[in-house]
């Protein structure tokens, strides 16, 4: 199967000569839905809706920012040259590790304000985010970007380079299944989680695992020195979260076998 790209514009309609972008509606549809799912979910974890309602309102705009702002500190030789470039986000250029890390500074914060326990949010929070980053990677399609090395294999997307048709790796299409996967995992898990973090251990290594792999295959990664930086992140979290998640399943066995013998 091959796919196609430029089939769909980039500028899905004029709003009073705004161009509206697919990629902006997109984003949109993802918040939507994840207001819907968090309100059908309210209570889950001792978690209100109005209370996620509120740190949404702050904690959308700030990792958006922060996704923003991720990508340019590590492509600075290009946007030094081209500052004009910073604040254009149509065109792509959200690292999601950008976006993860202003989010959470937000749930941290709304957590001591809120006296609220920081794993349940984030546990209540993490299916949704893993279907919202399924959604929002068909951005990337859209735009024409993130996608990996040239492939002969029978799942492959079609781009031009310099007038040049070339078969590539749809590495969007990789991190959206996989993403969407991860949610069902989650969701499922979600039914008989066993101790606070577990869902949110479970995001932070199922995400890191896929996006290691996905990242070695990708063109546009951002780099230190000769090093992804996506990929070194994601071993890194994937190793400390996996550790600890095997000593947080342990205890809670453990705790479990104490209240049975106590009876």
């Amino acid at each position: 199967m091959i796919i196609k790209t430029e089939l769909i514009p980039r500028i899905a309609f004029e709003l009073f000569g705004i161009p509206i972008y697919w990629y902006a509606i997109l984003i949109v549809s993802s918040m939507l839905i994840a207001v819907i799912w968090c309100k059908f979910h309210d209570g889950r974890f001792n978690i209100k809706f109005d209370d996620l309602v509120d740190i949404a309102l702050v904690m959308l705009p700030v990792a958006i920012i922060s996704a923003r702002l991720y990508y340019v500190l590590f492509s600075l030789d290009y946007y030094s040259s081209n500052p004009s470039e910073i604040i254009q986000i149509k065109n792509g250029g959200l690292a999601i590790y950008g976006g993860i890390i202003g989010g959470l500074v937000v749930i941290l914060a709304f957590s001591k304000i809120k006296k609220l326990k920081l794993l349940d949010i984030t546990d209540y929070l993490a299916p949704i985010i893993a279907f919202c980053q399924s959604i929002g990677r068909w951005g990337n399609y859209i735009n024409v970007e993130a996608y990996g090395y040239e492939t002969n294999l029978p799942i492959k997307m079609e781009i031009v380079e310099d007038g040049i048709v070339k078969y590539v790796h749809p590495t969007f299409l990789y991190e959206s299944i996989c993403t969407l996967a991860i949610f069902i995992f989650l969701s499922i898990l979600s039914k008989k989680r066993k101790f606070s973090g577990e869902i949110t251990y479970w995001y932070i290594i199922c995400y890191s695992f896929i996006r290691f792999l996905i990242e070695g295959l990708r063109t546009d990664s951002l780099m230190l020195f000769n090093c992804r930086i996506s990929q070194l992140l994601s071993l890194a979290l994937f190793i400390i979260f996996s550790c600890i998640l095997v000593y947080k399943k342990n205890k809670s066995k453990q705790m479990s076998k104490t209240v049975e013998k106590s009876r």
